[in-house]
């Protein structure tokens, strides 16, 4: 009896006071300032200062009034929390399990059972064994999609190779915009950070829908090589920042940003977040992601478009006019013209047309009443047709987005303009244009944005802002029989613009639209109208505005890109007077690290005729 009076209070004692001893023990520590916790709750270090902010937006993130400033505070407010008797869906338990689960495993605290039913319920139905990136690729024609984009594919367990992933679920982070919202007003509250980014959970055959089937795009699968206790904890982390705000920025804060977030938290160590510095682009992320050695293998799922252009461009040419006028309601699919083809070549050019068809009534709404009564005859014509192999699928692209040149370039040249000698320093934080090396890259895109062009004049030691591109956009996409892409390009900064007695330094808008024609591989045509207007009090109205063309060749390849033509403006505000110019740019690749360049231009401006040229080198990082 004696024994028992004894024991029951040392048992309550050590009860009571193991939520005391914790908190002793962080308050001796530096625990809080643990890179996991850290990571856990965002936090990054001030730019100012010796202290920390999360980059949680949310209030609901936090268990302490100071968190957001305060890992601290934080860390023992929520220590405080998980110790608290009780369980249920509101419990700090369950609603930051993956918090719980480290602090239990950093201090040593015994493991109790509690029962969270919400959270219990969400991990089941994501029944993850594996974690797939997913990128994206890039766009242009939405504001949003430019660099590409990436999400996570929550793969559940393979049980035999028919697991069809198609029905596993993603997480996703993006803006979340107003459905009303401009292209122009998200691209601008994207910049700035108008819009809360909110983490999703969507089906992965919805991903495809969106990404391949309409928007063209296609998909790079890289399986991470976490194992089943840092899944477990990512998707923990995921369910306590599910909902939760965190600022949208399109540079650094965005799609890609949190994801990587999102694997250093399951992978203590790998600060995949340390590699962002000015701009976090989703193929360099990717990139990084493979460099830290995280990426078990790599799978190419070709969008729509691709896998149709591939059946098309795999016909003869006698064999794409057909499929082209079969497509179009010119010839029907039992005519004698295809019949006389050997029974293979006919099964190719029907599986092909079939496939243009099903795409374009999908992706350009082709009616319905035109559309269902070809596919049925393709289809029967089809069927009557034995043996034949079906259409070979599009082989992967040799070289990844990821493996394509980094997107930060700086370049020193030399050259002349008239004759003034200068030298040329030009930063460009992101991303591509259409001289840089191709590989990796869209064929005829380019997107820069924040590039900066100063010259040196060595005849009066005279330092000038040449250009401040703002945003630069051009994509090029050739036409043909069965795709008529429109080409176009748009931009806005400050350039030099010659006023007819000195150069200053104009705000400018600029536009175009045209089409462009492929002339063999590698090799296009181009022809686009534009529109330029430029601001500056030197001119006499305070403004100016031109109309004009750009027509030119563009050849790009792995060794060297050109680009040559001509360029007419006919200013018609301030000044009427044309400008006419004709120009030829080269680079020549040094694998993906560096390039040699040179241009020249030609123009005739003020009625008067004068030359520029320069050559120099690109160095990307």
């Amino acid at each position: 009896m004696s024994n028992s009076l004894r024991i029951g209070p040392a048992v309550l004692w050590l009860i009571t006071s193991l939520p005391l001893q914790a908190q002793a023990q962080t308050a001796e520590s530096s625990l809080h300032l643990d890179p996991a916790w850290l990571t856990l709750i965002h936090y990054q270090p001030d730019r100012f200062g010796s202290g920390y902010t999360s980059q949680a937006d949310d209030p609901a993130f936090f268990l302490s009034e100071g968190g957001k400033n305060s890992p601290k505070a934080e860390l023992e407010a929520t220590l405080k929390a998980i110790q608290q008797p009780g369980d249920g869906n509101d419990h700090a338990r369950c609603r930051f399990p993956a918090r719980d689960a480290w602090l239990r495993e950093q201090l040593d605290l015994p493991t109790q059972a509690t029962d969270c039913p919400d959270y219990k319920e969400w991990m089941n139905t994501l029944n993850t064994e594996s974690i797939t990136l997913v990128f994206a690729a890039s766009y242009l024609n939405s504001p949003s999609s430019m660099f590409g984009h990436t999400f996570l594919r929550l793969d559940p367990p393979q049980d035999d190779e028919q697991t069809n992933l198609l029905l596993a679920n993603t997480i996703s982070y993006a803006a979340d915009a107003a459905a009303h919202d401009s292209e122009l007003l998200f691209a601008y509250r994207g910049i700035f950070g108008g819009y809360p980014g909110i983490t999703s959970v969507q089906p992965y055959y919805e991903k495809i829908r969106l990404y391949s089937d309409i928007e063209h795009r296609d998909l790079w699968e890289y399986k991470l090589n976490l194992n089943q206790q840092e899944v477990d904890f990512m998707l923990a982390h995921a369910w306590e920042i599910r909902d939760r705000n965190f600022d949208y920025y399109f540079f650094d804060e965005n799609c890609a940003y949190r994801l990587l977030a999102l694997i250093d938290v399951a992978r203590p160590g790998t600060n995949l977040l340390g590699e962002v510095s000015t701009h976090a682009i989703p193929s360099d992320t990717v990139r990084w992601v493979v460099d830290k050695d995280l990426v078990e293998n790599v799978h190419y799922r070709a969008s729509a478009a691709t896998s149709v252009s591939h059946s098309l461009s795999a016909l003869p040419q006698p064999h794409q006019t057909l499929a082209a006028a079969m497509a179009n309601g010119y010839v029907e699919p039992d005519s004698g013209e295809v019949l006389a083809l050997p029974p293979r070549e006919r099964a190719h050019l029907l599986d092909a047309t079939y496939d243009y068809v099903r795409y374009q009534s999908e992706a350009d709404s082709w009616p319905r009443e035109f559309a269902a009564p070809l596919s049925h005859s393709l289809l029967r014509e089809r069927s009557k047709i034995d043996g034949a192999a079906a259409l070979e699928e599009p082989e992967e692209p040799k070289v990844r987005d990821d493996q394509g040149h980094d997107t930060f370039r700086v370049s020193l040249g030399a050259g002349q303009l008239a004759h003034r000698e200068f030298t040329q320093l030009t930063f460009r934080p992101a991303y591509h244009d259409i001289l840089d090396p191709p590989a990796g890259y869209r064929s005829g895109a380019q997107l820069q944005f924040l590039r900066l062009d100063a010259r040196y004049y060595t005849d009066n030691d005279e330092l000038q802002v040449e250009q401040l591109t703002g945003v630069e956009i051009r994509s090029l996409s050739p036409r043909n029989a069965f795709f008529s892409p429109l080409s176009w390009q748009v931009g806005f900064g400050g350039r030099r613009t010659d006023t007819g007695n000195k150069r200053v330094l104009a705000p400018y808008l600029e536009g175009g639209a045209g089409g462009s024609w492929r002339l063999g591989q590698q090799t296009q045509a181009f022809a686009i109208a534009t529109a330029d207007l430029e601001i500056d009090d030197d001119l006499r109205r305070g403004y100016d505005a031109a109309p004009g063309a750009d027509i030119g060749l563009l050849h790009q390849n792995n060794r060297f890109s050109l680009a040559a033509g001509a360029k007419t403006k006919a200013w018609i505000v301030s000044s009427q007077h044309r400008q006419d110019q004709v120009y030829a740019k080269g680079n020549w690749h040094i694998g993906r690290e560096f390039s040699l360049f040179a241009e020249f231009t030609r123009e005739d401006h003020y009625d008067r005729y004068q030359s520029t040229w320069q050559a120099g080198l690109h160095a990307y990082f």
